[in-house]
């Protein structure tokens, strides 16, 4: 009885292992030693820029979380700005001026971005509305059409000859 148990929490237990093995994994070798700046402060400046800067690559991912050759070619170019001497924000509209908005993991907002912020919030209201619309003209088309004097007359015809054939015969007298 304890065995099943026994070996339900070890699998557990490796498969917890192997998940933060692999997260810890991916971040660790993501920014790689000999691209990495000798002054702590920059090197901690461009890891806060890097993170705020999408993978062109892998577009949901960080380049500071990004192992694309791109990826790492952004990282080394901040750290060349930042050595040059730019600011944080003249490294961020350094690469916006060279790669756009779309290089921002959160771009700003302005008419240029209207439908990369407010896209998904329109999409989802269209199709509120067209849900709608299907189940209001469902309803309708559920309800049968009225009849028309013609129908209507063929429906009493048709009623009176059901009765008069469902009707019990009376035998008359013999």
């Amino acid at each position: 009885m304890k065995r099943p148990l026994q070996m339900k929490r070890r699998f557990l237990s490796l498969a917890f292992l192997a998940a933060l093995l692999s997260a810890v994994s991916a971040l660790a070798f993501a920014v790689e030693p000999n691209e990495m700046l000798s002054d702590p402060g920059l090197e901690a400046r461009a890891r806060v820029i890097s993170r705020d800067i999408r993978c062109l690559v892998c577009q949901n991912q960080s380049i500071d979380d990004s192992q694309a050759e791109l990826a790492h070619d952004l990282r080394v170019l901040i750290r060349e700005r930042l050595l040059a001497g730019d600011s944080d924000q003249q490294v961020r509209d350094y690469l916006v001026a060279r790669y756009g908005d779309f290089v921002l993991l959160a771009p700003p907002l302005k008419p240029k971005t209207y439908l990369l912020w407010f896209g998904p919030a329109a999409i989802f209201l269209v199709a509120l509305i067209l849900i709608a619309l299907y189940f209001r003209r469902r309803r309708q088309d559920a309800a049968p059409a009225p009849l028309n004097a013609e129908e209507a007359a063929r429906l009493e015809t048709l009623l009176a000859e059901d009765d008069d054939t469902t009707a019990p015969r009376r035998e008359g007298p013999r």
